[in-house]
């Protein structure tokens, strides 16, 4: 597994500019509204879930989004969604509770999580996300973070939560 320093030599061998800002440790959305005031653009609220097919899912949305997981199946083609357990959520993206992140996906060697890309989240600039820890958040532009998701290998299913439509 990648741990934040692998992270970071990932973003840079990639060309991919970020800065981080290392603060206590942060679990739910609603924590830390005074570090994300410091920080411009997109903050993130992320879920990592699994539907009653075992397929995979990460949701990555603004923080401030409306997520409606009994709905969300018919829009992506899953199967029922739950939250994914603490075991798994390490195994495939190399963090705990509290930490999920989209840059996890960069231990997903295996393709095993479809990605869920909230279509607001999509439109900011820059995007903020904790890298595979809690105790810091890393600003990295839209056009890097879709860098960052085509070097992976990754492409994300864009949703508008607010009509749940896909978009792309």
């Amino acid at each position: 597994m990648k741990d934040r320093a692998a992270l970071f030599a990932f973003l840079d061998a990639h060309g991919i500019a970020h800065s981080t800002l290392n603060h206590p440790a942060v679990f739910r959305v609603g924590e830390g509204d005074d570090i994300k005031a410091s920080l411009p653009g997109g903050h993130t609220k992320n879920l990592f879930l699994k539907d009653s097919r075992d397929q995979l899912w990460l949701i990555s949305a603004l923080g401030e989004t409306t997520i409606d997981l009994k709905r969300l199946p018919a829009t992506i083609g899953s199967g029922r969604l739950s939250f994914g357990n603490p075991e798994l959520m390490k195994a495939t993206l190399g963090v705990t509770p509290g930490s999920v992140t989209a840059l996890g996906l960069i231990n997903d060697t295996d393709h095993r999580i479809r990605f869920v890309l909230d279509a607001a989240l999509a439109a900011a600039d820059p995007v903020n996300f904790h890298p595979l820890t809690n105790t810091a958040t890393t600003a990295i532009s839209q056009a890097g973070f879709r860098k960052f998701l085509a070097a992976l290998g990754i492409e994300p299913l864009i949703v508008d939560f607010g009509s749940l439509s896909l978009l792309a």
